[in-house]
């Protein structure tokens, strides 16, 4: 066992007791529901013994691209609001003078779009025994979460779900969230109530503080729970360069305090590319801190098991806690944090943005579930996203790393040229620029319900406007790539 490690094991084995003896030990309370025979008919007064999750033999999967997986990626707007959208009206916040919000939909009309800017990466969210598995719990079961998991909303299903997750990111244990954003922040802010659990008189000096080292371009939902987590005194904030390996290991060379935390996203939402991994592992060796990784864009998508980033680069076991959300390659709701048993004790304990959420409703927790099947099932949707990803890069030799990607346009004016165009075209591309991302670009996501068309069309239009060839090393932090 690796000394740093050893030295986070003892420490949250030290916290978890004075956790509990503080009365502040929160544990989880299984219910089982019961469930109604028959509409019209009482339901039963007493919970059968036998597990209410269906078998994995219940949910029908296919091989190959179906007829209702395209439809994830087709939209329609309203005709009011894509006439917006052209006119570069998008951010105006003078809705009640749009003519959208006064006409009834079957007075308006609609544009139909080729979506390619969603993130249900695996299209996912029209399968038919996803749906089936909805319908079922809810005719069964309602469609309330009934309070808190702390208090009466924790079930068969949620339990069941958090073994899928616990499973396929090879974890001892897994703690469902309402969403990713409060996933993070309950894990950020319970790591920093450590140092005040173990201190005397429940201030820690700067040497007992948590030194937690933070990827400057992480998702705001870490960014929050760390600030938030800094205000209650445990953990003082480091920021290291995107993707900078180097300048990383020279900050935890010269930081004196004992307890370190480096958190990252493994994917990032804009430019797509990859936090370096293997580096990352080899620091975590020589310096013994806790790593955790936001694994949001790679859940479901990376690894031949969909185990995401973790399981694409082999080092599931290196990552102490991987925070990940179910609204994307999951094409549900909701967030979790895969970790150890004693961590998700804690982290259930100390992490407010879990302790005072409500639980998933019995039927997105039962959907969920049968998407984490599906997904295992099926595992050509991720053979097709990558089939895609090669795809945009042989036709633009844009050094594509994952389904996220960023055309970078330029200025605001010419960005909002190929976006109209594309637009009128038939494609849903979202224009994004200054504060969101420092320079004018494209944000395209590619999904398993993409055609090779699809990707041929769009890519014809972008070059009459860009010189991809000038693109080559638009980012130079795709340095790491997945295996594709």
């Amino acid at each position: 066992m690796e000394i740093g490690k050893r030295s986070w094991d003892l420490w949250i084995e030290e916290a978890l007791p004075k956790v509990e003896s503080l009365n502040m030990f929160i544990a989880l309370r299984p219910m089982r529901l019961p469930t109604a025979k028959q509409q019209g008919q009482e339901v039963e007064e007493e919970a059968t013994s036998q597990a209410i999750v269906p078998n994995e033999e219940e949910y029908e999967t296919f091989q190959g691209v179906q007829p209702w997986d395209r439809l994830s990626v087709q939209i329609s707007i309203p005709e009011s609001f894509f006439q917006r959208l052209l006119n570069g009206e998008e951010f105006t916040t003078k809705y009640e003078r749009d003519d959208n919000y006064k006409v009834s939909s079957s007075q308006q009309q609609y544009k139909k779009l080729v979506l390619f800017a969603g993130n249900d990466f695996l299209a996912l969210g029209r399968h038919p025994a996803i749906a089936k598995a909805t319908i079922k719990a809810a005719a069964e079961h309602g469609t309330g979460p009934r309070g808190s998991p702390l208090v009466c909303g924790y079930t068969d299903y949620h339990i069941a779900l958090e073994s899928g997750l616990a499973q396929l990111k090879k974890k001892e244990a897994c703690l469902l969230c309402p969403t990713g954003f409060s996933a993070n922040m309950a894990a950020m802010v319970a790591i920093g109530s450590i140092a005040p659990l173990l201190c005397e008189g429940g201030k820690p000096t700067m040497e007992e503080k948590i030194a937690v080292f933070s990827n400057s371009l992480n998702h705001a939902s870490i960014v929050d729970g760390l600030q938030l987590a800094k205000q209650h005194g445990g953990l003082e904030i480091f920021v290291y360069k995107h993707c900078d390996p180097i300048h990383l290991d020279a900050l935890l060379t010269s930081c004196k305090m004992e307890k370190k935390v480096v958190v990252t996203d493994s994917l990032f939402s804009m430019d797509g590319d990859f936090a370096p991994m293997v580096e990352l592992i080899k620091l975590r060796k020589k310096h013994g801190f806790l790593l955790v990784v936001d694994d949001a864009h790679g859940s479901f998508v990376f690894g031949k098991n969909g185990g995401g980033v973790t399981e694409e680069f082999n080092c599931q076991d290196e990552v102490d806690i991987v925070v990940g959300t179910l609204s994307k390659g999951a094409a549900s709701i909701g967030g979790f944090i895969a970790c150890s048993k004693i961590w998700k004790q804690f982290i259930q304990s100390r992490g407010r943005a879990f302790i005072f959420s409500a639980a998933h409703p019995v039927p997105l927790a039962a959907a969920t579930y049968a998407s984490l099947v599906v997904a295992r099932n099926e595992p050509w949707r991720r053979l097709e996203v990558r089939k895609r990803i090669r795809e945009f890069q042989a036709l633009t030799g844009i050094p594509v790393a994952s389904q996220v990607l960023s055309v970078i346009i330029g200025t605001k004016e010419k960005t909002w040229q190929v976006n109209r165009e594309l637009l009128t075209s038939g494609f849903y591309v979202v224009a994004i620029g200054p504060p969101v991302a420092n320079t004018w670009r494209l944000r395209v996501t590619l999904t398993a319900a993409h055609t090779t068309e699809d990707i041929q069309k769009l890519v014809k239009i972008i070059s009459n406007h860009v010189k991809f060839e000038d693109m080559e090393n638009y980012n130079p932090n795709l340095h790491v790539k997945a295996k594709l």
